[in-house]
């Protein structure tokens, strides 16, 4: 046994480090915990679990003035990151509502099931999916282009709603844990030390068996035959918008800039269709009020999670889970469990991974965990985390556009899962087992 040493990690009593995280664990009581109880997720509005986890936080932090605190609570929740997630939710709105009105997603969706048979829409929009995050690097892109479109085949289609956005959010994080240009994958080769190419290598032995077990139990629920008939597309250039959001996030432009383009490409379509611009910018309006929850909730969850790390509650996990470390299995649980509950901490793969980089590569150096698989277990692990989480801006977002709650999607997510199982295994077997370094005596 030995125990990790980091100066970044000042000590913290177990009483103080509940108490930090305690505003977190009101919300999961409050929103988890009870919907489950009452059997329904609709029932219990994350904004009020939100609202109350905030006071908690606020009431926690008592060892300066209470304007100290809520400035604190306000600094984070109107950080940059914050803030740019908010346009990306007000220009996603606009545009998923402009889109629908218009008839450019009921054109893309006839289209769509004109080109591929029924029986592989579940495991294609899966495959999609994959393929756009693996292409552009970033799961809330993913989310942002292919979402309305999983809503209106699972109307079509006659299946379950949270099914399909569940499919979207598993593919989202396939390419956000495995791509070269994604910021996860940017930030676990930099704290551990390795290449890219080398950290893709040891992490397509976890994702591509997690993604095929995914695609298995997707096409074994692949319905037999459409519920209802399609129709013909009466003006192809309808789905010309729809077209232009997914080509330029393959592209790799910037999201914000990929909606605002979809959003004038939509309004230019719908124009030559002979629609009211008036009309058009109602669509919009309607678009943005939608995201109107949705907004509050990530800025009071962002300053629920500010108070809790300025009180040392990821201080405090830091040290609790490195206090007792041995051998090198228990080494890559430790790196895996650590990125997890920072990342349900914190709502943000990103800054998971990186405000446990430096320790996981201390571990992992004591311990002989090749930097190659200490890289793939903080970006996979984090991407679990980040999936399965009802807070978490995918999760919103994709729920937010659908209409349904952020919990629904829960029981569908099967390549998280899948993912965490082949985790598991690669931990328990060390596979692959030419990144098992010799432990360091």
């Amino acid at each position: 046994m030995s125990h990790i040493t980091n100066s970044f990690v000042p000590p913290i009593s177990t009483k103080r480090g509940l108490i930090s995280l305690s505003p977190m664990l009101v919300f999961l009581i409050m929103y988890l915990v009870v919907s489950l109880i009452i059997g329904d997720f609709y029932r219990m509005p994350m904004s009020v679990a939100l609202l109350v986890a905030s006071v908690c936080a606020v009431l926690i932090y008592r060892s300066v003035p209470l304007a100290k605190r809520i400035e604190v609570f306000s600094r984070a929740a109107g950080t940059p990151n914050v803030i740019y997630m908010i346009w990306i939710f007000i220009l996603a709105g606009a545009f998923a509502s402009l889109a629908k009105g218009v008839g450019a997603i009921d054109a893309t969706v006839k289209m769509t099931l004109y080109v591929f048979p029924v029986e592989y829409v579940i495991p294609g929009l899966f495959v999609a999916a994959c393929f756009v995050s693996l292409s552009i690097g970033t799961s809330v892109g993913t989310v942002v282009a292919l979402t309305p479109l999983a809503v209106e085949l699972a109307a079509v289609c006659g299946d379950s709603l949270p099914l399909f956005v569940g499919i979207v959010l598993g593919g989202a994080f396939f390419g956000d844990n495995l791509s070269f240009i994604s910021d996860t994958t940017i930030a676990a080769t930099r704290t551990q030390g390795c290449s890219m190419s080398d950290k893709f290598k040891a992490n397509v032995w976890i994702t591509v068996p997690a993604a095929v077990i995914t695609i298995i139990i997707y096409i074994l629920m692949s319905p037999d035959a459409l519920a209802t008939d399609m129709g013909d597309i009466d003006n192809i250039s309808l789905i010309l918008p729809y077209m232009v959001v997914i080509i330029l996030a393959i592209m790799g432009v910037n999201v914000t800039v990929v909606l605002t383009s979809g959003i004038i490409c939509a309004l230019i379509v719908g124009l030559m269709s002979g629609g009211a611009i008036m009309d058009m910018v109602g669509f919009i309006g309607d678009g943005i009020d939608s995201m109107g929850n949705l907004i509050i909730v990530t800025a009071m969850a962002a300053g629920v999670l500010g108070i809790v790390k300025e009180c040392g509650g990821i201080n405090y996990i830091l040290q609790f889970l490195t206090r007792h470390v041995s051998g090198v299995r228990g080494a890559q649980t430790c790196i895996a469990i650590l990125v997890g509950l920072v990342n349900v901490c914190t709502a943000n793969n990103t800054v998971a991974i990186i405000t446990v980089g430096s320790i996981s590569k201390e571990i992992a150096d004591r311990f002989g965990v090749d930097p190659r698989k200490s890289a793939s277990l903080l970006d996979t692990c984090s991407c679990i985390v980040q999936c399965i989480i009802p807070y978490g801006a995918q999760t919103l977002l994709a729920t937010s556009l659908a209409g349904i709650s952020p919990a629904a999607p829960f029981p569908y997510l099967y390549y998280p899962w899948a993912l965490a199982f082949v985790v598991a295994l690669s931990v328990i077997f060390l596979f692959p087992r030419h990144l098992s370094k010799a432990i360091k005596a």
